[in-house]
């Protein structure tokens, strides 16, 4: 009844293998708009300082192309180039960040400077005195160069004569703009995703913090045996998770209400049977004492039979629904002495055991030494009254029966072995179940041992079949010992 529950609650924090996590869930929906932004942030600062940097840049070209333009004096309708090498030498000293320049005219006949110098847009009519700044290239392949370039026409000439263009190209290495735009990224993103790293942790261990509850609701629920269904409860939880927890609970009380009542019908139909079980037993018995006609008492005998099947059908139905935890709940424990409980029983079954033919033996394996355990009197009664019960039925006429009780460390072992036909290996597991039987001789009802395996599981126990040597089967009862 829990294992679709606990694999519903299995999911929420801690992952599993077959299904996503809630907690990975909400942190990718936190985190990752969180480093998208970061993404955007860091493209548009990265546009915005290269815009800035040119800015500067054109700004340093603009006072270039003017103070060089200055050095370029018309003289008639010629010019009067006065640029000496030292200004020269200064304009190129930095071997980093070099300044290219050319003067053209008319634009593009080459007359002073770096003819590679990429040449300017086409411009119709270009305003004189005013710089443009355009991007270009320099050289092809491992020379290429990237330049920011800027253009300055300028006119000049005679007054009676027709104006001429010339043309003042400046240009400076993109490099120097792209290693500030670094520089400038690189001191913005290093605090920014330090930030966005702190800020993740914190949402981390909230994203934790918060579903802490659900994580404690799935340890409850996967601590629990399959027949607890007492009600879930969180004190200090979120509103979401109460109101998840009284949904379970309310599944559980209907459960639990299904499973009362088919338990106090099996107890009660139980009780109503066993007075008119045992009413046709006596008769059936009287009859056969007072009658001597051998058809008649042949049928007699088989309602006879069928009558003691059936009443002891109903006793372990009893013990059953006693053994249920809520039923082995409710009754009292208290310090039990498992070797004189075990010599009492033995000693009960000894009648039956001489009418079976069977020798019936007790044997105290550890010499009178105390060994007790905390449990119900009437329930680990009613478990070595099985296992002997069920040695009796099905080792046979002539078999030997021994009742053993010993400490095993923190444990203390009852065992009841017999030298009869044993249970196959493949059997051995599945005679725990309730109503399976390994074979089809004697008029066992399979109840014996499933009954038990609950009182042993409800102390806190264990039960085991294995082969006695050199024939025969072994049962072992293992409860923790009082110390």
């Amino acid at each position: 009844m829990w294992e679709p529950l606990k694999r519903a609650l299995h999911r929420l924090p801690g992952v599993t293998p077959s299904g996503s996590s809630l907690h990975r869930h909400l942190l990718l929906w936190l985190l990752v708009p969180q480093l998208v932004l970061w993404l955007a942030g860091a493209f548009f600062t990265y546009n915005l300082t290269a815009r800035y940097a040119n800015q500067a840049i054109d700004a340093a070209l603009s006072s270039a192309s003017k103070a060089l333009a200055r050095q370029v004096k018309p003289i008639g309708n010629g010019l009067f180039i006065d640029f000496p090498k030292a200004a020269q030498a200064i304009i190129e000293a930095d071997p980093d960040d070099r300044v290219y320049y050319m003067v053209s005219t008319p634009p593009g006949q080459f007359i002073l400077g770096n003819h590679r110098l990429p040449a300017p847009p086409a411009i119709a009519a270009p305003r004189l005195g005013q710089p443009y700044f355009y991007d270009g290239a320099m050289g092809e392949g491992r020379q290429r160069l990237d330049v920011r370039v800027a253009a300055l026409y300028l006119s000049y000439g005679e007054a009676d004569a027709p104006p001429q263009t010339m043309l003042v190209q400046v240009a400076r290495s993109r490099a120097s703009r792209e290693q500030l735009a670094g520089r400038i990224l690189l001191d913005t993103a290093l605090p920014l995703s330090a930030l966005i790293a702190l800020m993740s942790m914190i949402v981390w261990a909230g994203i934790r913090a918060g579903l802490a509850p659900l994580a404690r609701m799935r340890a409850l629920v996967e601590g629990r045996g399959p027949d607890d269904l007492a009600p879930i409860e969180l004190q200090q939880a979120p509103r979401e998770v109460h109101a998840l927890a009284r949904a379970i609970n309310t599944l559980l009380a209907a459960v639990h209400e299904s499973v009362s009542g088919q338990r106090r019908f099996i107890s009660d139909a139980a009780h109503q049977l066993r007075t008119p079980l045992a009413g046709l037993k006596s008769q059936t018995e009287l009859a056969l004492n007072e009658t001597s006609d051998p058809a008649l008492r042949a049928r007699l005998q088989r309602v006879h039979e069928s009558a003691t099947r059936s009443a002891h059908l109903v006793n372990q139905l009893l013990t059953l629904a006693r053994a249920e935890p809520e039923s082995a709940a409710a009754q009292g424990r208290a310090r039990v002495e498992l070797a004189k409980l075990a010599g009492e029983v033995a000693a009960e079954w000894v009648p039956r055991a001489r009418q079976a033919g069977i020798d019936l033996g007790f044997e105290d394996g550890d010499g009178g030494e105390t060994i007790a355990v905390h449990g119900n009197p009437l329930l680990l009664r009613e478990a070595i009254a099985n296992l002997i019960d069920n040695a009796l039925r099905y080792a046979g006429r002539g078999a030997a029966v021994t009742v053993r009780v010993r400490a095993l460390g923190p444990d203390a072992q009852i065992e009841v072995e017999d030298d009869g036909p044993g249970i196959a290996p493949a059997d051995r597991e599945r005679v725990f179940e309730r109503f399976a039987r390994a074979t089809l001789q004697g008029d066992g009802c399979g109840l014996g041992l499933s009954i038990v395996k609950e009182i042993a599981e409800r102390h806190g126990g264990e039960v085991a079949l294995e082969g006695a040597a050199p024939k025969g089967l072994r049962v072992r009862l293992r409860l923790p010992r009082l110390g």
